[in-house]
């Protein structure tokens, strides 16, 4: 009933859960691992139309998508119509689907204009989405959170917006800048949103796990949801939803053998695609893989050491036969 497959577009996606963009987080070899277990649609970090129109080479690696399975969002963020436009053409050469951010809440994002600041600008926002979709040969989505502040709640309005200039679908995540990830997101602006347009409305926010996914649709009416910090070390919460969506039953909680597997899986990928550098930025993926495990504090302090890729597989495949 609330598991399908949706278009945006001309793209049709397998099923409606989608991994949520995040910057540090959704790069390639996460992307691989989640799609793996059954995420409909995955997304790149974000990446700054700044940094592409100036040919930055370190920002245009967090495109790479080589042998990865399509569809893929790629997101893009900045304030200023010149590389926005430029960065949509660009990019829309081997996107999918391509994604603007209006909804990141960090200082370093904001202080430039950029992410969740453009809601409080809605004529900026609005050029900057006609200049993406007047500029890039694919569906072109939205991203924002339900408002700046709550003096400032804006979701419905831009939305509108939006779907009058030719955005295919947006996502909305519950919350406002100011609350960063704290409090509860407010899941019934989500509802007003997908009351006041007729393109796909993603829900975002406070989805943790196979009863909060589904209550996001009752509740909501949403196409689809979007799954970020849930996601972390549990890259096997889309198999979960898809299951219980489709049968009212829960799974049987992932194995610690398919656990160790599917993080050996992960080190290898991002091996593959960085080198040994990876060994450093696989840390925290590995401390939320064991997160709550027996005696996962002191083989996390052990493992933040460590700088050699056969050290670690070495310390992993100890870990896992003690516990």
């Amino acid at each position: 009933m609330y598991l399908k497959k949706i278009k945006i577009g001309n793209v049709e996606l397998e099923n409606n859960l989608i991994l949520a963009p995040m910057a540090g987080i959704t790069n390639q070899p996460f992307r691989i691992v989640c799609k793996k277990f059954g995420a409909g649609l995955v997304c790149t970090e974000m990446a700054s139309s700044r940094a592409i129109f100036y040919d930055d080479s370190k920002t245009k690696r967090l495109l790479n998508t080589d042998g990865e399975k399509r569809p893929i969002s790629f997101q893009i963020f900045g304030s200023d119509e010149e590389s926005m436009a430029y960065s949509a053409k660009y990019v829309s050469n081997f996107a999918d689907i391509l994604d603007i951010n209006m909804g990141c809440p960090a200082p370093k994002v904001v202080k430039n204009g950029d992410g969740s600041k453009l809601l409080l600008d809605l004529e900026k926002a609005k050029k900057i989405m006609q200049a993406v979709v007047k500029n890039s040969s694919v569906p072109v989505t939205l991203k924002i959170r339900k408002g700046w502040d709550k003096e400032h709640i804006v979701a419905t309005e831009i939305a509108k917006i939006a779907e009058e200039v030719g955005i295919c679908a947006i996502t909305v995540h519950g919350r406002t800048r100011t609350d960063f990830y704290s409090g509860k997101a407010d899941w019934d602006i989500i509802r007003r949103v997908k009351e006041s347009v007729n393109i796909p409305v993603i829900g975002n926010g406070d989805i943790v796990d196979e009863e909060s996914a589904k209550e996001m649709f009752e509740k909501t009416n949403v196409d689809g949801i979007m799954i970020g910090r849930a996601s972390f070390g549990n890259p096997w919460i889309f198999r979960e939803i898809m299951h219980f969506l489709e049968t009212g039953e829960k799974l049987e909680k992932t194995s610690n053998e398919e656990k160790l597997e599917i993080i050996k899986e992960h080190i290898n990928l991002a091996i593959k695609e960085k080198g040994d550098i990876a060994v450093k930025e696989l840390r925290k993926h590995i401390a939320w893989y064991t997160k709550n495990m027996k005696d996962s504090s002191e083989f996390r302090n052990s493992i933040n050491k460590v700088e050699d890729k056969n050290e670690l597989l070495l310390k992993i495949e100890e870990y896992f036969i003690n516990i």
